[in-house]
């Protein structure tokens, strides 16, 4: 199957919306509504509060967002990565590994605000990773702030983000304090606006728009599923360093400094879900994107050796037994 992921046809598009389907079948038999968690920004609550009317008359219309979101996200990560010329040639391996990598927990087939600004991330990380050579590199730093700002209205942990902004400036760009002072002005502004309009509308307290923050160790209670699923999760991305390693003299600049900026994009999403932490596993989505690249290196290097079709074909029937398993305890 990973054969078939390798092409760049357009069609590949079709088997991506059939294993949305495939791999979390139990999301669309027992929808789950979405309940709001503490971390939850202001926007995903009114978000959740505008479809709470039609997600009671028919529940499947969550599970039918999860869709739409995960496969544009999809898409739209796989395209970056094609543009960039992060792989030797254009495939659709990046959006086959995301929708195994986000149906390998049963957290993360639902409704979350950490799902929905992963949208905004993967058009973050777009930005960021055409920062090497843009003519107008200001202008892509002020979006790449705004972005992050305004993520952080769905998920407040979401500026954390700002660091990965402030990593691809000192990387991928030679110094200069104007691009850093745009990025702090790109980053305030979605907050800048926020308060006018609250003081506009005479608002008792706009404070309560900015969650407190604090930080915690997870206090977790998985069963064996769980863990097989973060093995599942971390061997193909030690498998993609091996291949990268013996690579990376062959890649050009800006490809290299990309790959850097995943890996720290990958550390970013491992340490932010810390921040106001829930014991929910939910809020781990946010590092599914960068492993999906990580991923979709060891399916294009590894095919030769029938590796990538060995661990695909595992990560499937893992995902289809763990769909049986849910569905035998929700029975």
């Amino acid at each position: 199957m990973t054969g078939t992921f390798k092409t760049n046809n357009p069609v590949n598009i079709v088997f991506l919306l059939g294993y949305a389907f495939v791999l979390k079948w139990h999301s669309f038999l027992y929808p789950h509504i979405p309940v709001a968690q503490a971390t939850d920004g202001f926007l995903y609550l009114k978000f959740l509060n505008f479809i709470a009317p039609a997600g009671q008359a028919l529940p499947v219309i969550y599970p039918f967002i999860v869709l739409v979101l995960t496969l544009s996200q999809a898409i739209a990560f796989n395209n970056i990565i094609n543009n960039e010329k992060l792989l030797p040639k254009p495939n659709y391996l990046p959006a086959m590994a995301y929708m195994l990598i986000i149906s390998l927990f049963p957290e993360w087939w639902q409704l979350s605000s950490a799902l929905v600004i992963n949208s905004l991330l993967v058009w973050v990380w777009g930005i960021l990773s055409r920062l090497f050579n843009h003519p107008s590199p200001k202008t892509q730093i002020f979006n790449a702030g705004l972005v992050v700002g305004l993520a952080s209205f769905f998920y407040f942990p979401a500026i954390g983000f700002a660091v990965l902004v402030f990593f691809a400036i000192v990387t991928i760009r030679p110094f200069h304090l104007s691009e850093w002072l745009v990025g702090i002005l790109g980053l305030l502004t979605p907050y800048y606006f926020l308060f006018a309009l609250l003081y506009l509308s005479n608002a008792e307290n706009p404070l309560t728009y900015l969650p407190s923050i604090s930080v915690s160790l997870p206090k977790f209670q998985q069963d064996l599923w769980a863990w097989g699923a973060i093995i599942l999760l971390v061997v193909p991305f030690l498998i993609s360093g091996f291949y990268i390693q013996g690579n990376i003299l062959r890649m050009l600049i800006q490809a290299r400094k990309c790959w850097n900026l995943l890996l720290f994009y990958l550390l970013i999403t491992l340490l932010i879900p810390f921040i106001n932490f829930t014991s929910t596993f939910e809020y781990w989505i946010l590092c599914a994107l960068p492993f999906a690249a990580f991923h979709s290196y060891t399916y294009f290097f590894a095919t030769k050796k029938r590796l990538a079709d060995i661990v695909h074909w595992i990560l499937v029937l893992f995902i289809i037994a763990l769909n049986i398993w849910v569905s035998v305890s929700h029975a």
